[in-house]
């Protein structure tokens, strides 16, 4: 037994029952719901993935609404310029292949705001290929069982993806089921902080178990801090954009925040991600939401 072995006989038995998994969930929607996961807890996206998809079921229905309406979809799921990345991806699919999300690896990753994670997920997932996918907890899970470390460092190197892939069978569709499988261990059972090892199926050959759990030698990453941040600030300025049936005046966007040097630089930095587009000295709109010469470069 390998560990591709191990990891999907584990997993076909505790798998957990995730809506963007069921056999008749389309590309599109594994697309969307890889999005959706990055940096973000699976409890906040299954909600937020069930309405996009009802919705936007396919690429050309996000594509015929503005890129306003995606904005507001994307509710406070956090880190909105990805509902930006997905209305640009869902254009492009419509454009450049009928409306159908690619199968191919190369064209995937050549797609708005689709990386080397996201694009070798979709592949992998949604369609079945053999290609090694690396996130944070398939890192973790490889340079322990593996390399006896506690953790894999800060950013997915080419290495990580040598690794993981070494690790997966010939056949396709079973490297598939391995891909999600490891993915799966590391999010539920070989966590980051609290790992359950006794459940783990790798118990008996873990390389990091077998030489004594050792603490990673640098300090721990703490969690980003979210109060008090320009993040939160943004976040605020946009539910108030969201729910807006008109242009917000500046003056009633000032009601958000009071540190008003703070609230420029958060309003100004959603206006250059363009989130949020200006009409005018005093009136903000929803990227989308504007007619076009209505939209100030300045303010």
């Amino acid at each position: 037994m390998t560990l591709a072995d191990d990891a999907i006989a584990w997993f076909d038995v505790n798998a957990r029952d995730l809506p963007w998994r069921q056999p008749d969930t389309t590309p599109w929607g594994v697309l969307v719901s890889e999005v959706m996961l990055q940096q973000t807890p699976v409890v906040r996206v299954e909600p937020a993935w069930r309405s996009w998809m009802t919705r936007w079921p396919e690429p050309a229905a996000l594509a015929a609404d503005p890129q306003s309406e995606a904005i507001r979809m994307w509710g406070r799921l956090g880190y909105p310029r990805r509902a930006m990345r997905l209305h640009a991806c869902a254009v492009a699919i419509v454009e450049r292949h009928g409306g159908r999300v690619p199968s191919s690896l190369d064209e995937l990753l050549a797609l708005p705001g689709v990386g080397t994670y996201t694009g070798r997920a979709v592949a992998t997932f949604a369609y079945g290929q053999r290609h090694p996918v690396v996130d944070t907890n398939v890192r973790r899970v490889v340079c322990r069982a593996v390399e006896g470390k506690p953790d894999a460092g800060p950013a997915t190197t080419a290495a990580d993806l040598t690794a993981m892939e070494a690790l997966l069978p010939d056949d396709e569709a079973r490297a598939a089921r391995a891909s999600i499988a490891f993915m799966e261990l590391g999010a539920i059972v070989c966590t980051a902080r609290a790992p359950k090892c006794v459940d783990c199926p790798f118990h008996d050959v873990c390389a990091w178990r077998l030489t004594g759990l050792p603490l990673p030698e640098g300090p721990s990453r703490k969690p980003q801090r979210y109060a008090g941040t320009d993040r939160q600030v943004r976040g605020l300025l946009l539910e108030v954009l969201r729910h807006a049936t008109g242009p917000v005046s500046r003056q009633r966007l000032d009601l958000v925040w009071q540190d008003e040097v703070q609230r420029a630089r958060a309003l100004a930095g959603l206006v250059e991600d363009g989130l949020v587009e200006n009409l005018g000295t005093n009136d903000f709109v929803l990227a989308g939401d504007a007619p076009r010469g209505d939209v100030q470069s300045l303010f």
